[in-house]
């Protein structure tokens, strides 16, 4: 397991790199894509699903329009979400 994590990290300081490169060169769609790539390996080093990444860009979102957030207050029975999962 930790042998292919330090893999992986290898991996992503590589597309890093890339990713870096293609900005300086000015290929921002190429850098974006690469983005996408850094941020699929990460979650998976951490071990996050995509549900949690798209409840943490919801909550992003609702903080950044205080006029659209939810009630505070969860209706009966109901369990809100938590924003993060603790990852050892």
């Amino acid at each position: 397991m930790a042998n292919s994590d330090e893999q992986m990290l290898a991996v992503l300081a590589t597309l890093e790199q890339c990713r870096a490169a293609l900005t300086a060169a000015g290929n921002r769609e190429s850098a974006h894509m690469v983005s996408v790539a850094i941020l699929d390996l990460r979650m998976k080093l951490n071990r996050l699903s995509e549900d949690d990444l798209k409840s943490l860009c919801n909550e992003m979102v609702q903080a950044d329009n205080p006029e659209k957030l939810r009630d505070p207050k969860p209706q009966p029975g109901q369990r809100r979400q938590p924003l993060l999962r603790l990852v050892k």
